[in-house]
């Protein structure tokens, strides 16, 4: 065998092994995907994503999409993170970026998944207060072996306990640390619009002396229904403006959609700010695989998202709710938004 056969059998040899390497050599970066979107005016395995107690939803069509990543379960191998570089509709990042060294899978999973049920509340909350509800003092949880089990319920507004009026938290912790633990008390409340009243033995408040009645409390606009939304496996904070949208179409008395597909994403605050999310570009081709005509766009992600691929929709700049709102009245009207 001659020295140039050798070295060209070697150098295939090489080019082989290396081929199969990169097919399996894993690599600490995960790919991220456009997700699955869900349209906040629709249903989810046969149930609303929001779903309205104690009055009627609005006969909507259209839709109003949020959008998501999807990640690659695992690190990728050294040939899927090349080729996913050289893709459009592929983010590929350092396994940290999703995945915290300091935190296990599951943990991140449930941190994003709590961020989300958070949105949830803050969507509600800024949605009702648009519409112009007022502010109560509304439970929010009761524990399993809280004196209230039983009598207050998840939703209700404590208007008074012995009669002494609970406009707002102060006002709720003042008058149970002037009674003893222990103690029987009345306590008025509104459910799903209707008054009512229960007898509750208060427990002891041992850090602060004083009574508990067990129920965790927000000061929150309280409508006369009530709001659920019901999302699975999704995760993060970046749902917070599709699903306020969502509750102002299903309950207010305006027509947000004029029965397009709008998609988009951005948090939202309780003060109405849109804020800024990651995956923008993704989330377009989402929103452009479901036929959308617009996409609500965070102020904090306009540079991003004009700069990616055209969708071939255009992009609306939204910086607050009302921005948002603006955007989907000039759509309907058949003016050009805001855009990026």
């Amino acid at each position: 065998m001659s020295r140039r056969i050798a070295v060209l059998t070697a150098g295939v040899v090489l080019l082989v092994l290396f081929g199969l390497l990169g097919t399996t050599l894993p690599v600490p970066y995960v790919a991220q995907v456009p997700g699955p979107t869900f349209n906040t005016l629709g249903d989810l395995d046969g149930k609303p994503i929001i779903s309205i107690e104690g009055r009627q939803r609005n006969d909507v069509e259209g839709n109003l999409n949020l959008t998501t990543v999807g990640v690659s379960r695992g690190g990728l191998s050294l040939v899927q993170a090349v080729r996913g570089w050289f893709d459009d509709e592929v983010s590929v990042v350092p396994e940290e970026a999703v995945y915290p060294p300091d935190r296990s899978e599951q943990d991140t999973r449930r941190a994003n998944r709590k961020a989300f049920l958070t949105s949830e509340q803050a969507a509600e909350s800024v949605a009702l207060g648009r519409l112009g509800y007022p502010e109560k003092v509304v439970v929010q949880g009761v524990s399993d072996d809280s004196p209230s089990k039983g009598k207050l319920q998840e939703g209700d507004a404590v208007e008074a306990v012995d009669g002494v009026p609970t406009p707002d938290t102060d006002a709720l912790n003042a008058v149970l640390g002037s009674i003893p633990g222990g103690s029987a008390v009345t306590v008025s409340y509104t459910r799903l619009g209707e008054p009512g009243t229960a007898s509750v033995t208060t427990g002891a408040a041992k850090d602060r002396g004083g009574s508990l009645l067990g129920i965790t409390v927000l000061e929150a606009p309280y409508a006369p229904f009530d709001v659920d939304i019901q999302v699975k496996d999704v995760g993060g904070p970046s749902a917070g403006l599709m699903l306020t949208l969502g509750i102002l179409d299903l309950v207010g008395n305006e027509d947000l959609t004029g029965g397009a597909v709008i998609a988009g994403t951005g948090t939202i605050g309780t003060d109405g700010t849109v804020g800024p999310i990651g995956g923008i570009p993704l989330k377009m081709v989402a929103a452009r695989n479901i036929g959308a005509k617009l996409f609500l766009v965070p102020a904090g992600n306009c540079a991003e998202a004009a700069a990616a691929p055209d969708p071939g929709f255009p992009l609306a700049k939204v910086a607050t709710l009302d921005d948002a709102l603006k955007a989907l009245s000039d759509f309907r009207d058949g003016r050009t938004p805001a855009g990026c």
